[in-house]
């Protein structure tokens, strides 16, 4: 049997000096959910410290703002679900699963428990929130270059360590210059946010697109051959090509560039990003409208 969903608004001015009695009593919970701001770690704390006070046999958290679910156990048919909130911000939501029927009083006790989980999250929402600004593009909503400069050297570390292949695309709108010049700069950027969204169409979950700077877009392809990144390369060219901007009474068609790399065993983050950027300068040079591979 299913709980329905509660909204928990735990802190207000009326019951901050409750929710600090709560916290002072369950010190142990609260001091071990102040080590981390990752979502993730503060669940799995949680359920951990809750286990022998309100057994429960899983838990899946879900975090609509940032796309997350973290979810761990056995699950079983009795759940109970946790809308979380601090006042009127949103904190995401908890369920916790069990093998048998939760008690009133084991719901009861759990209530009063999530007092002690809600302003880490609020602490860990605030920490995201300001990561998520600083390594996503305004224009396009995309990452941005520090947030790729941070990515290529992880999801490197992780193909390597794991024998998983990494293609890269390098995406270059064609004439962008011209586009600027002939309508201006608002046309510029609608034309940006448009290529954004088609790449974007096209990627996988797992695929990962930054903005790169001026008219680049770079797409990290994990566990991805050279000819899957190059048939996503095409779709995503074709998928330009066929899009019709519409600005000013106009009708402007939009063109892009590719050059598609492949992870060598001994490429440097340096080498890997330049053979992509030599493809898509070769496929400029070549006419434009195209996808090229990296032979080096």
């Amino acid at each position: 049997m299913v709980k329905k969903s509660a909204n928990l608004a735990v802190i207000s001015n009326n019951t901050f000096e409750a929710t600090k009695a709560v916290n002072l009593h369950n010190y142990d919970i609260s001091s071990a959910l102040q080590t981390t701001m990752e979502f993730s770690e503060l669940i799995a704390i949680f359920s951990s410290k809750i286990a022998n006070k309100v057994p429960h046999s899983a838990y899946v958290y879900t975090n609509a703002e940032f796309e997350l679910e973290v979810k761990s156990g056995v699950f079983t048919r009795h759940a109970c679900n946790y809308a979380l909130k601090v006042e009127q911000q949103q904190l995401g939501e908890l369920k916790l699963m069990n093998n048998r029927r939760f008690r009133d009083t084991n719901l009861q006790l759990l209530e009063t428990l999530l007092c002690c989980l809600i302003y880490p999250l609020k602490n860990a929402t605030l920490f995201h929130q300001a990561l998520k600004m600083a390594y996503t593009d305004p224009l396009t909503q995309m990452h941005n270059r520090a947030s790729f400069n941070d990515a290529i050297k992880r999801e490197m570390s992780l193909a390597v360590r794991n024998n998983k292949k990494l293609s890269l695309i390098f995406f270059d709108i064609d004439c962008f210059k011209a586009i600027n010049d002939t309508y201006g700069h608002d046309c510029g950027d609608i034309t940006l946010a448009n290529c954004a969204k088609l790449i974007k169409q096209n990627l996988r979950n797992s695929d990962m697109v930054f903005r790169y700077g001026g008219e680049e877009f770079v797409i990290l392809l994990s566990d991805t051959d050279a000819s899957g990144a190059a048939l996503l390369a095409e779709r995503i060219r074709s998928s330009v090509e066929h899009h019709t901007l519409a600005y000013d009474m106009e009708t402007i068609k939009i063109t892009a560039s590719l050059g598609v790399s492949t992870l060598k065993s001994n490429d440097t983050v340096e080498s890997f990003i330049k053979n992509a950027d030599e493809a898509m300068y070769i496929a400029k040079n070549n006419g434009k409208n195209q996808v090229v591979l990296a032979t080096i």
